[in-house]
């Protein structure tokens, strides 16, 4: 079936990325879970469409929505989630109660896309931010695509050790720390100008929280520590909306600045339409690009390689540099942007 495939899939990238947990779980539902379990069951194996990672990634919305309940203080589910060690038969017979006795919320859950805010991938926002402020030596205007709750756009307060070194301002609210190969960025301080994103269905940090929270895996405290500091910080503004339709609007640049389109694992789920239009739009701006008014176009995207390509396409000029690559949650960076 296309939803245990799926699950079979999902289990084997969690287990990858470092969530044994995630990986236990969904093998677990693959193995156990049939369409007539219950009403959540029958909705997952009658969902129409791709329902994979690719597409509307089904098990990474049913997991969240278990670790939803837990976050929200679920006592058998807190019972059984890490850090506690549970043997598989004590964790299935929670999770087949649980999918029954809250299958409104679960119901409900399951009917919105995956919102997927990783912090960690701020921190190739931030190398590449250096390297700009570098080379223009003038202030950045961030612009985000598929921006979610917009955590990334504040990249500029959070710090990145690389190697031994480490960048950013004196306050930062968080510090990241890959583990980095490669040159280091230069040590030039960006200065933001202005900063806004855009997405088909954007979250808040402050209503939201549980949502976003509650897609990063349990087993990764981590994580769910470095997005909770950076849910605090004042929100970055995002506008509802189709990204190319919002690039096709954008005033005009202001001079003497330096505007950074940014995206991160979002490319990918924008229909072909919406890529061909935003990448016309792109190039349109980057063809208008003077010395006082550059252009960078930065995108972390999966290629089927090992994690991530990082690519950046800089105007005037419209060179075009593979920047390195990276894990999908920012716990690794090959840096080859010298």
């Amino acid at each position: 079936m296309r939803f245990t495939e799926a699950l079979r899939g999902q289990a084997i990238a969690c287990t990858s990325l470092g969530s044994p947990f995630m990986g236990q779980l969904m093998t677990l539902l693959a193995d156990r879970l049939t369409p007539d379990h219950c009403a959540v069951a029958a909705k997952l194996f009658d969902w129409p469409g791709d329902v994979s990672a690719g597409g509307a990634s089904l098990p990474l919305r049913i997991g969240a929505g278990l670790h939803a309940l837990k976050l929200d203080g679920h006592p058998d589910l807190s019972a059984i989630y890490p850090p506690h060690a549970t043997p598989e038969d004590t964790l299935w017979a929670t999770i087949s109660d649980v999918l029954r006795s809250e299958e409104p919320f679960l119901l409900d859950w399951i009917d919105s896309p995956p919102q997927t805010n990783e912090v960690r991938r701020a921190a190739i926002f931030r190398a590449t931010g250096q390297w700009l402020a570098h080379r223009y030596g003038l202030p950045l205007g961030l612009l985000e695509l598929g921006a979610s709750a917009g955590i990334n756009l504040n990249w500029d307060r959070y710090a990145l050790t690389a190697g031994t070194t480490t960048f950013g301002p004196d306050d930062a609210v968080l510090t990241l720390t890959p583990q980095w190969t490669g040159p280091l960025p230069p040590a030039a301080e960006p200065t933001i100008a202005h900063r806004r994103g855009v997405d088909l269905l954007p979250v808040s940090p402050k209503t939201d929280r549980l949502r976003l929270l509650a897609y990063l895996w349990p087993d990764q405290p981590q994580r769910l520590t470095l997005t909770d500091v950076a849910l605090a910080l004042p929100a970055a503004p995002v506008d509802r909306g189709c990204a190319a339709d919002w690039l096709d609007a954008l005033p005009p640049q202001p001079a003497n600045t330096c505007r950074l389109i940014q995206h991160s694992v979002a490319w990918q789920y924008f229909p072909q339409d919406v890529q061909a239009r935003a990448a016309a739009t792109i190039a349109r701006l980057g063809a208008a690009a003077t010395d006082a008014t550059p252009l960078a176009h930065l995108g972390m995207e999966a290629d089927g390689g090992r994690g991530a390509a990082v690519t950046l396409t800089t105007w005037p000029g419209g060179e075009p540099r593979q920047a390195g690559r990276a894990d999908f949650h920012g716990r690794w960076i090959d840096w080859q942007l010298a």
